[in-house]
């Protein structure tokens, strides 16, 4: 049986080899994108945070590609040692170092004719992003121990957790390699975004895990659903498997309890918030978003708001968001 990470191949779904679970407005939107970008040849970026299951939305875009029939590799980036990311990705020959006996084929070259996942691309040192970029260029890569130029046809899709624009603007990922890779953009939302999901995803995996281990749990009780539906699940779907899998082993009785995720009632209370609250973030993330398209320019950020500049830079003192020291705003 083969698995993707912590998930299997042939899961349920709700469509043919779909492998993602949920009929949640936020997931309905992600498959609908899947839909439209696999066709194509494009690079694919996709963000989110850990435990959304990007690499299996990567896997998804794959299997729907005209690529399907040929290989899916995937590179977890931030895992690779530095000194042995340039021989992993474009592989080596007989002798370029010590202990390089014979020619070994890089991750890149063994996913031609199909797919590589570059995951974590965040984490890519600088100088392994130069060589990267030429093979999104020219389509060609050179292994260490050689001049010779190997032409591969590989689709690349990365994925990560960081913000890749605030990487670009910190120096910690080239700006040319940014925009080869991000033609195409598919966002997985966290699991407390997709609250109508938990439980039909709870439910899939305790029945997947009930026939594993055999144990003696079948259902969820009234408190276990209550509390994982007023959980925030900061581990996204990842933390959600591992704690079905956590009660399935542990419970001793056929419906399964919150002491049997590992939860209680405070770390199973979600914050309910005001509409006041919920207007002031708004507020909050749409001035900084403008003020960062403006690169703090406070008459441009105010247009872009359609409001006046006095106005905006009233909200800016009400949500402190004035200059730090070190840093300017434009008033211009």
């Amino acid at each position: 049986m083969e698995y993707v990470g912590r998930y299997q191949l042939d899961a349920v779904t709700q469509r043919k080899n779909e492998e993602i679970i949920g009929n949640d407005p936020a997931i309905r939107k992600v498959l609908q994108d899947i839909d439209k970008i696999a066709p194509f040849e494009a690079p694919v970026i996709i963000t989110g945070e850990s435990g959304t299951g990007k690499e299996l939305a990567a896997r998804i875009i794959h299997q729907r590609s005209k690529r399907s029939k040929g290989p899916f590799i995937a590179v977890n980036c931030g895992a690779l040692p530095a000194n042995l990311i340039q021989s992993e990705l474009f592989g080596y020959r007989r002798g370029a170092f010590t202990g390089a006996s014979q020619d070994k084929i890089g991750r890149i070259e063994a996913a031609n004719q199909g797919t590589i996942l570059l995951d974590e691309i965040g984490d890519l040192p600088l100088e392994q992003q130069v060589n990267l970029l030429r093979f999104l260029q020219e389509g060609t890569i050179d292994p260490v121990g050689t001049r010779e130029s190997i032409p591969v046809n590989v689709r690349v899709i990365a994925a990560t957790h960081v913000d890749l624009q605030a990487a670009v603007r910190k120096g910690r990922l080239r700006e040319d390699l940014y925009y080869r890779l991000t033609v195409l953009h598919l966002t997985m939302p966290p699991l407390r975004e997709r609250p109508a999901d938990i439980e039909p995803l709870a439910n899939y995996f305790l029945s997947k895990f009930a026939k594993e281990k055999g144990g003696r749990a079948r259902a969820f009780s009234k408190p276990a659903l209550q509390i994982m539906n007023g959980y925030s699940w900061p581990g996204n779907v990842r933390e959600l498997i591992n704690r079905v899998r956590r009660a399935v082993i542990m419970s001793d009785t056929p419906l399964i309890t919150p002491a049997d995720l590992g939860l209680d009632r405070r770390t199973g209370e979600r914050e309910i918030k005001t509409l006041i609250q919920i207007r002031a973030e708004a507020e909050r993330l749409a001035i900084r978003k403008s003020l960062g398209m403006s690169r703090n320019n406070v008459s441009e950020a105010a247009r872009n708001l359609g409001i006046s500049r006095i106005y905006l830079y009233r909200l800016m003192q009400k949500h402190g968001l004035m200059a730090k020291e070190g840093t300017e705003l434009s008033l211009n």
